[in-house]
């Protein structure tokens, strides 16, 4: 029996990185899931075929999250696909291009908060009423970014720090209902994001980790399992560090 036998699942940007490695420990878990995806379909439905090959169900969406209209229907057609909604992450993210805030190119700037702050935003808007109506639970993928705030990665650190804050407030609108609002906040996982970084500074990075390595999604989707399941029925408002210690 799974954590989350016979629940409904939406996960944004699911198709890769975190959110697929979020999407396949929910389908073990017994759970059914609607993938959101910007641009990249075909990872979409690769990830979608592996959670049928788990047993469960999967539908994948296409919706950029910056865009309210957009989010508001792909919630609808997965409410829909599914009969409800019991779980939704709001995961998808982008980095920002490393720049000082002097020199910070005002579109960059807007185009990774679009992401990373508004589109948490819209869908905590659309899906947590179809959550509350199933008295579920809603996660979101914050970073230690928000932490560590590194010079030169304003958007991303910002966008994160205000993920983290949205997610208390929301918490604290809903906890009322029966409903759990917690954040997982990554360090360096094995994503494209996490990659990129990885060429770029080399050793550099995990020399500042304790325990030596960058994450797995799969370790990230093991901890939304946990925090999305029964066994964190008194846990909400929280941020779950999963880092391998690099903040302390």
């Amino acid at each position: 029996m799974g954590k989350l036998d016979g629940r409904a699942a939406l996960v944004t940007g699911g198709g890769r990185g975190i959110g697929r490695g979020i999407v396949l420990e929910f389908a073990r878990e017994g759970a059914d899931v609607a993938i959101n995806y910007r641009r990249d379909r075909g990872a979409a439905e690769q990830t979608a075929a592996e959670v049928r090959a788990l047993g469960r169900r999967a539908v994948v969406f296409q919706a950029d999250v910056g865009d309210r209209e957009a989010v508001e229907t792909m919630v609808g057609q997965a409410v829909e696909f599914l009969g409800g909604l019991d779980i939704a992450v709001a995961n998808s993210g982008v980095a920002s291009r490393l720049a000082t805030v002097a020199e910070m190119d005002p579109a960059e700037w807007r185009r990774v908060l679009t992401t990373d702050l508004d589109g948490a935003f819209w869908t905590a808007r659309a899906a947590i009423p179809h959550v509350v109506a199933r008295k579920g639970a809603f996660l979101f993928v914050s970073s230690i970014g928000a932490d560590m705030a590194g010079a030169g990665g304003a958007p991303y650190h910002v966008a994160k720090a205000g993920v983290n804050t949205l997610m208390k407030v929301l918490a604290k609108e809903v906890a009322h209902e029966g409903v759990r609002v917690n954040a997982i906040a990554p360090g360096v996982v094995r994503s494209e994001m996490g990659e990129r970084l990885l060429r770029f500074l080399g050793d550099a990075v995990l020399q500042t980790i304790p325990l030596g390595r960058a994450g797995e999604p799969a370790e990230i989707g093991r901890a939304a399992v946990f925090l999305a399941s029964d066994d964190a029925a008194w846990i909400t408002g929280k941020i779950l560090r999963i880092d391998g210690g690099a903040w302390m």
